[in-house]
C-alpha cells in the first residue's frame, strides 16, 4: 500500500523529518517494516502550508522518493508548521502525478493508505455521489481521491469527522449493494492549515498501522540530551504510518477505529463510526 507522515507544530525544515530520522519516510519508501509492501516506489508527494498563503503547496512525482534530487532540494529549504508527505505503492491505478498524494482542494489536503475493495466495480457508483460542483476538480483515478471528494461533498468544511464518517458510510452502503464485503481499509490524514485530523479504520479486521508521537514535554523528560526536542514546542506532533526511529517511549499506536485531532490548545482521540449520509 503506502506510507505517510503528517507534522504539526513549530515551523521546521522538512528534511529534519523526511530524511534525518533512522527510519525516515525516505527509508520507508525502500524498507517499510509494517506495510503490505516493503517498497513504496510508485510516486510520492509532499504538501505544506506557508505563513503567507491560505492554500497549501504540493509537489508530486511519479518516480521513487529515495532517488529524487528535487525532493531533497525542496526538503532542505522549505520550513513549515504543518506538512504532509506520502510515498505510494499503487493498488491497481496508474502511476501518474495526478494519482500521487497528498490531494489538494482549496485549503484542504488529504492523503490515504489502504484501499477500497472492489473499487473498479464500485467507482461509478461512488463518483455519482460527488457534488457536481466539485466533480470537475477530480484529476486522477484513485480510490483515495474519490474518498476525498466524497468527504468534501458530505461537509468537510463544517464537520471533518462527520464528513469522513459519512464518506465511509456511503462507500460501505455502495459496496453492500454490489455484493462487495468489507470494502474499507484506511488510514487518512486531512488538514485545513490550522488543524490536523487522522483516522484509522477498517470495515473488518485490523486497520493499517498508524502511530502518533508522545507529548514533547514527556519526551524531554525521558531523553534530555536529544537536540531535536529542545527546539520544538510542546504542541508539536507527528502522525505516521510507522515510527520514524527507535527512541524509547516516543510513539503510541492509534487504536483501531479511532480518529485523532491535533490543533492549538488540545489534542484528543475519539471513537470512529461510519454514518449514512
Amino acid at each position: 500500500m503506502c506510507r505517510w507522515l503528517a507534522y504539526s507544530g513549530t515551523p521546521l525544515i522538512l528534511e529534519e523529518v523526511l530524511y534525518r530520522p533512522k527510519h525516515s519516510l525516505i527509508d520507508q519508501s525502500l524498507h517499510a517494516r509494517m506495510g503490505v509492501e516493503t517498497t513504496n516506489g510508485d510516486g510520492f508527494g509532499i504538501g505544506w502550508y506557508a505563513t503567507h498563503a491560505r492554500t497549501p503547496a504540493v509537489f508530486h512525482d511519479v518516480g521513487p522518493a529515495w532517488s529524487n534530487r528535487n525532493l531533497q532540494e525542496i526538503a532542505g529549504h522549505v520550513r513549515a508548521p504543518l506538512f504532509f508527505a506520502h510515498v505510494r505503492a499503487s493498488t491497481g491505478t496508474a502511476v501518474q502525478q495526478t494519482n500521487c498524494h497528498p490531494f489538494r482542494h482549496d485549503r484542504w489536503m488529504w492523503m490515504h493508505n489502504g484501499a477500497i475493495a472492489g473499487f473498479h466495480q464500485l467507482r461509478r457508483s461512488l463518483l455519482l455521489g460527488v457534488d457536481p460542483a466539485l466533480f470537475p476538480s477530480i484529476e486522477g483515478t484513485t480510490d483515495s481521491e474519490a474518498m476525498f471528494y466524497l468527504a468534501l461533498t458530505f461537509g468537510l468544511d463544517e464537520d471533518p469527522p462527520g464528513a469522513v464518517a459519512r464518506m465511509v458510510g456511503y462507500v460501505e452502503r455502495a459496496a453492500d449493494e454490489h455484493g462487495v464485503p468489507a470494502p474499507m481499509q484506511m488510514t487518512v490524514a486531512v488538514a485545513n492549515g490550522e488543524s490536523l485530523w487522522a483516522f484509522r479504520y477498517a470495515s473488518e479486521g485490523t486497520p493499517r498501522s498508524l502511530y502518533y508521537s508522545r507529548r514533547v514535554d514527556d519526551l524531554r523528560a525521558l531523553h534530555p540530551d536529544t537536540d531535536f526536542l529542545k527546539d520544538v514546542s510542546d504542541e508539536t506532533r507527528l502522525v505516521v504510518s510507522e515510527p520514524l526511529g527507535d527512541l524509547p517511549g516516543a510513539w503510541n499506536e492509534v487504536p483501531a477505529n479511532t480518529y485523532g485531532v491535533v490543533e492549538p490548545g488540545s489534542d484528543r482521540l475519539q471513537e470512529f463510526h461510519p454514518e449514512l449520509p
